[in-house]
Order: C-alpha cells, then sequence, then structure tokens
C-alpha cells in the first residue's frame, strides 16, 4: 500500500527543504563510495598495522580485499545493564564472520553513561553532550579505513543516536545495529514509582526505597519500562538498521545469539564486495525519518527524540522540524500502552505482537512508507513478522499475527488507544517547546496557573520538602538548556510534582530542561527555546505571572501583554557552579556552542 497522503505530504515537504543539503551529502558518499574497498588505498606500513594482530589466513585475505572486513563499534561496559552483555559480542561476531567468510576486527570503543545512575547528579550535566562526543569516538575508529561494513553494538540514550550519527556521517559504508535486548520483568514499574513517591513524603525510608529500585532493575539488559532506551530500539527497527524482529528479545537467550549471528553475517552480505551493496546514506532517506517519527507517535516514544531525530536527519543532510514532528502527531495513532503510558513493560509488549504486529497495523493503513531499503532488503513489510528460534539455531520467521495478543498492551490501527500521536509542538510568546500527552490524562491537556520561579531543581525539591508548594502551579525551571548547563533530565521532579497532582493540586512544569523518557503523568512543557540562558521569553517570566499551556491547541504563553514581557530584563543568574566538577569542566566548549533543542541541541549541527 502507498503512504498515506497526509504522511506522503509531510516527507515531501522534508524532501524539499531538505534538497540542497542532502544532494550534498549523497555526492560526498558516493564519491567515497566509488573507490571501493578502502583497504586499496592504504599504505603497506599502513594495513600492516591495520591487520597485525589477524591470522596468517585473515593477514592474506585482507592484503588482496578478496574477503570484507567488518569494523565493530561497541560501547560495552559493565556497569550499564544493557551494555555488559556485549563483553560476549566481538567473539561471536568475528565467529560469525568466519563462518561467512569474511573478517572482523573491533575498530573502536565509545563511551556510554547510564542517566539511571546520573539522575540529579552533576554527571548528569555530560549526558546530552555524550551523544555528539559518541559520534565523534565512533569517528575515530572508522577513520582507520580498513572496513567495509560496521556493526553498531550500542542500546541506550545518548548512545544509539551518537552512534547512528556515525553511521550516518560514514554514509557510504553498510551499518548493522545490534541490540542487546530487554531484561527480564522485576518488580513492575508502576509499583517501583509508587514506592518513590513514599520516600519523597517520609513514609518509607532508604533501606525500603533501595529494595525496591533492585528489584526494578536486577539483571542484565534494558530497562523494561519505555524510555529512551527502548525507544531507541523501536527506532532502529522501523527506520530499518536492525534485523526483522531483533529489538526486544532478552540477552543470554538462544535466539538472542543466534540474531547477533545474522545480523553480523549480513552486514557482510551488502558491502560492495557483494550484490546487494547497501550503504546506510543512501538506505536512511526522508522516509526512513518519516517512518522513525510515526513509530516514536504509535508508540508514545521518549521526547527525547525531538531532538534526538533531528540531529540524525541533519547527519544525512535531512532537515526535519519540530513542526513536522507535531503535524505527523495529528495523523498517527497511538497502539501502545507501555509504562509510563500504561502498566506493561517492553517484555509484555513484544509477548503482545512486538514491532512485527504494530508495523503491520501501521501499513494496513499507509501510515508508513513501505517502499524504503533496509539491511534486510527492500521494503518495510519485511518486518510485518514474528521472529522465533528455528532448527540448528537458525532465525526464524513467520508473519505478524493478525490480533493483539493482549488488546491492553498493543491496539489494533482501527480501534487504537487515542486518535493521535505521544508527542506534540507547543508555540507561543514563550517560545517553542514540546510536550508529552500520551501519558497525560486529557482533562490536564490544558494547565492555567501562576508560575512558581526555580533555577535549577535542587531548588523545587527543596520548596517542596518545606512545604511551600501549596495550590495550583505551573513550575518554571529554567536556566536547564545546553548552553547553561548541558540540558540535563529533570526526571526527579516527576516523583514530587506528581505527589502534588495526585493530591488534587493543578501543577505542570515549564523548562529549558529535558525530562525523562520515563516522565509520564504530569504535564511537561519542556526544550522550551530559545534557553534562558540566551534571554529567552522563559527568562523574563515572573513569580505569579499566569501561565497556559494548552496540549489541545499546541500553545503555551504566559498571559501577559506581548509589550510588557518584552521589555522586562531578561533574569541573569551566576552559572558558574555548573563549570566544574565530575568532567563539567571538560565540556566547557561544548556548552558555549550548542545549539537551540529544536536543532538538535548539537555542538555538531546548528
Amino acid at each position: 500500500m502507498s503512504a498515506d497522503s497526509r504522511i506522503a505530504a509531510v516527507t515531501a515537504r522534508i524532501v524539499e527543504r531538505s534538497k540542497p543539503y542532502r544532494e550534498r551529502y549523497l555526492d560526498r558518499i558516493r564519491g567515497a563510495a566509488a573507490n571501493g574497498p578502502h583497504r586499496t588505498v592504504l599504505g603497506c606500513g599502513n594495513l600492516a598495522h591495520g591487520f597485525a594482530a589477524c591470522s596468517p589466513a585473515e593477514k592474506e585475505a585482507l592484503a588482496g580485499d578478496r574477503i570484507a572486513n567488518l569494523g565493530i563499534i561497541t560501547s560495552y561496559n559493565d556497569m550499564l545493564s544493557a551494555h555488559q552483555p556485549y563483553e560476549t559480542y566481538p567473539a561471536l561476531i568475528r565467529e560469525a564472520a568466519r563462518e561467512a567468510g569474511g573478517v572482523a576486527q573491533v575498530a573502536g570503543g565509545v563511551p556510554a553513561m547510564c542517566d539511571g545512575v546520573t539522575q540529579g547528579q552533576p554527571g548528569m550535566e555530560l549526558s546530552l553532550f555524550s551523544r555528539d562526543i559518541i559520534a565523534m569516538a565512533a569517528g575515530i575508529g572508522l577513520s582507520h579505513n580498513m572496513f567495509d561494513a560496521a556493526v553498531y553494538l550500542g542500546i541506550c540514550d545518548k548512545i544509539v543516536p551518537g552512534l547512528a550519527i556515525a553511521a550516518l556521517t560514514f554514509g557510504h559504508l553498510p551499518a548493522v545495529f545490534i541490540p542487546a535486548g530487554p531484561m527480564t520483568t522485576g518488580l513492575p514499574n508502576d509499583e517501583k514509582a509508587h514506592v518513590r513517591q513514599l520516600f519523597a513524603e517520609g513514609k518509607v525510608g532508604r533501606d525500603e526505597l533501595l529494595e525496591a529500585e533492585s528489584k526494578s532493575y536486577h539483571g542484565p539488559g534494558t530497562c523494561t519500562f519505555y524510555g529512551t532506551a527502548n525507544s531507541n530500539q523501536m527506532l532502529m527497527e522501523i527506520m530499518g538498521f536492525h534485523l526483522p524482529g531483533a529489538s526486544f528479545i532478552n540477552p543470554g537467550t538462544p535466539l538472542r545469539d543466534a540474531l547477533t549471528k545474522e545480523a553480523a553475517k549480513r552486514a557482510l552480505a551488502i558491502t560492495a564486495l557483494g550484490n546487494e551493496f547497501t550503504p546506510a546514506g543512501e538506505m536512511i532517506d526522508e522516509r526512513s525519518i518519516v517512518n522513525g517519527v510515526v513509530g516514536l507517535h504509535a508508540t508514545g516514544g521518549s521526547t527525547n527524540h525531538t531532538m534526538h531525530l533531528v540531529a540524525m536527519a541533519r547527519a544525512a543532510g535531512i532537515v526535519l522540524t519540530w513542526q513536522d514532528i507535531s503535524e505527523l502527531s495529528d495523523i498517527v495513532p497511538l497502539l501502545a500502552r507501555v509504562y509510563p503510558n500504561g502498566l506493561a513493560d517492553v517484555n509484555h509488549f513484544h509477548a503482545a505482537g512486538g514491532m512485527g504486529f504494530l508495523i503491520s497495523q501501521l501499513l494496513k493503513k499507509g501510515l508508513l512508507h513501505d517502499d524504503v531499503r533496509t539491511v534486510f532488503g527492500q521494503g518495510l513489510a519485511a518486518y510485518a513478522i514474528d521472529v522465533k528460534l528455528g532448527e540448528n539455531g537458525s532465525v526464524k520467521r513467520e508473519p505478524a499475527p493478525e490480533a493483539s495478543g493482549d488488546p491492553k498492551v498493543l491496539a489494533t490501527v482501527d480501534q487504537p488507544f487515542q486518535h493521535t500521536g505521544g508527542l506534540k509542538m507547543l508555540t507561543g510568546n514563550l517560545g517553542k517547546a514540546v510536550i508529552k500527552i500520551s501519558a497525560v490524562k486529557p482533562e490536564r491537556h490544558v494547565i492555567e496557573a501562576p508560575a512558581k520561579i526555580f533555577n535549577d531543581q535542587a531548588e523545587l525539591n527543596a520548596a517542596f520538602k518545606a512545604g511551600k508548594l501549596e495550590g495550583d502551579f505551573v513550575a518554571v525551571v529554567r536556566f536547564q538548556g545546553p548552553k547553561a548547563n548541558g540540558m540535563p533530565e529533570l526526571h526527579k521532579l516527576t516523583t514530587v510534582l506528581g505527589i502534588l497532582q495526585d493530591r488534587g493540586q493543578k501543577v505542570a512544569i515549564v523548562t529549558d530542561g529535558r525530562m525523562s523518557g520515563a516522565s509520564g503523568k504530569v504535564p511537561a512543557a519542556i526544550h522550551v527555546t530559545p534557553e534562558a540562558k540566551d534571554g529567552g521569553p522563559i527568562a523574563r517570566v515572573q513569580e505569579g505571572d499566569i501561565i497556559r499551556i494548552d496540549a489541545v491547541k499546541g500553545t503555551i504563553e504566559v498571559l501577559v501583554e506581548d509589550i510588557a514581557l518584552k521589555t522586562r530584563v531578561p533574569a541573569h543568574i551566576d552559572l558558574s557552579d555548573n563549570d566544574f566538577g565530575m568532567g563539567r569542566e571538560l565540556f566547557a566548549p561544548f556548552r558555549q556552542i550548542a545549539g537551540p533543542a529544536d536543532s538538535g541541541a548539537s555542538v555538531l549541527f546548528h
């Protein structure tokens, strides 16, 4: 089926807007690919260094360009539960490469931080910038020019977007992303959140809180809620970077290992040495990016991707805007209820039909572009499958089920949970912002209340503990943008504001910072741009000003005369405490040159 006319219209607009950038990008990567396997341009000394640690047979083969060499970019470390399984992947990939008649080498490692560890801590101010560092670190590994294709081992928040930027920067090479899968289900996410609220209210102690958190985050694999990490996996599959059905298979299982080996062999099969050459930069186009946005809306995915997808698209010469994302939200229905948009976790989502069922439903109504290239071949319909372990440890794929395995978790396109997507852009005299509404009750989609001003999340938490947050209010938490302090997630505020909301108060947040992909039930106008550090209107809001957030009309306003607002002197605060400690001093140049949130909050693309 061809794409819905409304989807096609947004895509056409992106194509037209992107033409000059996309054409230059394609010219560059086609020029890079024209030389064929790149070891031919290396001097003998260069090449000798490049394969010094290989076996004699591998050296002979690589010297003659007779076989493909697969570069592995890994984000392994054993502090991140999601990335710990990657410890054994290089050996598995090398084995698969040998079976396919190729060679595989670890080209380089990239940093991988855990936002769950750094939430509310100084280290969180490095988090967003780590995306661009990851892209650069991957680029260093691939710059050795030894490889015919690359596989990328990454899962979590900034890591996959950073790797995707690298894959598209080296777009003349085929790129396959290999996931590790979610941890098995532990303490239900809603129970964990309840214990957090009890702790914040002083009703349970640290021991009870740590026990609940440890039962929730309990083993290897991705956290099971539908935050940025699992949104990443959905995106890589629906955009065609994963093999069909790969995203949500638990680590340490035979099927997980079979998919990993299959991915390595597929990467070798799509190099320029074969007949299915699929360079990443040609494969990912405007249709692929739109498919990613559609998937984000249909699953109620992470708000972080309103920045990451913009930056990823720019790496491929494609100009995606918040307006595009917002318009697609008006078209795409919400088909998944996964915490915080529901009580299920990603294991329940997968068991109910997962990505295969979701893609089949969206294709049914033309809400996805089927006519795209993927690492698996031509057409997204090949991803409307159910994946299983076949005979002799092979991967077996069957058509996706016709019916949802659990209609409370996965809905059909004819009977969605809601008729619009989970993310929306807001505009008004406070600038531009993003709001996630898939987990917010409809009666809270419009909030009008006086402003309470805070210059960091610690101030708000202190006010809560002091009993000063009474009545209805909009918490304005400013000086949290990229230039101010690296734009940390303010996830710690979710618990406090959730308590007040449960008490019957009408509360919301307006911030130039980020909220976690796990944030949900409290209305949050986030990523406000221009940010306060740049003198944006959010810096002119005063205590008691009435703010109106309207997620129905898509507006964000401070209800004062525009002229009066513009003539106010923007607030300025001492930000020197953000300059040092936990490595923050190393990122001072990034804070100075970071772009605005609606351009991806990047130091690479403005």
